[in-house]
């Protein structure tokens, strides 16, 4: 079984990756006109098809590596080179992070536009939001660490309370957007950019020590 300090870095970088409080926003975006229920079917069906999703890369994603005949510890490198991009984002807001919010939301909006208001939560509410390109290769990175039956059972069931907690965001999407403003919003993001790129470089070193040894 992994130890509690691995499972709980597992947790950490799931929930920065998919970081539910910039979802908050770009939720009331996609849901705008809707009412209460009518949020909550689209927030918990999203939440669903995202936890497949992962789930899904969880389980099969050092398979399609193998496959591909890309190593473990080269992704390793490569994953962790595009989370520490991410986190640059995240951290450096004002130059990048709304541009790419920006781009988010012009695909939200144009999902509204195209397709009947139950897909929203397929696209673009699950993919590309929820289990986007970090929050995959985040999971990707991390089945390589459990290979165990059981250890496949404890990151799918971290993956199952970081979309939980994605959900529960949604569900007081209103509130915590009000409660932190812009203010708060941009300093959380910050804040869990930098942590995000701490675990990036951890994944880039452990993958060249691994690429070093082998």
């Amino acid at each position: 079984m992994p130890s509690y300090d691995s499972l709980f870095n597992a947790f950490v970088t799931l929930l920065v990756t998919i970081d539910p409080p910039g979802l908050a926003p770009l939720f009331l975006a996609l849901t705008r006109g809707m009412n209460s229920s009518q949020r909550r079917q689209v927030g918990l069906r999203g939440s669903i098809i995202g936890f497949f999703i992962l789930a899904l890369f969880a389980v099969v994603g050092a398979g399609i590596l193998s496959v591909l005949g890309i190593t473990l510890p080269a992704f390793r490198v490569a994953g962790g080179l595009l989370l520490f991009f991410i986190a640059f984002e995240m951290v450096f807001e004002k130059m990048v992070f709304e541009k790419r919010n920006d781009r988010k939301e012009k695909t939200a909006d144009t999902a509204i536009t195209r397709d009947h208001i139950h897909n929203i939560a397929a696209f673009p509410l699950a993919i590309p939001l929820i289990a986007g390109p970090g929050a995959i290769s985040a999971t990707v990175l991390l089945s390589g660490s459990y290979p165990t039956v059981a250890g496949q059972a404890a990151l799918l069931a971290i993956i199952l309370v970081a979309v939980a907690l994605t959900w529960a965001v949604f569900l007081l999407a209103e509130p915590v957007d009000r409660v932190l403003g812009q203010t708060g919003r941009s300093i959380l993001t910050r804040l869990l950019g930098v942590i995000l790129a701490a675990l990036a470089v951890q994944f880039v070193a452990d993958g060249i020590k691994a690429l070093i040894a082998a």
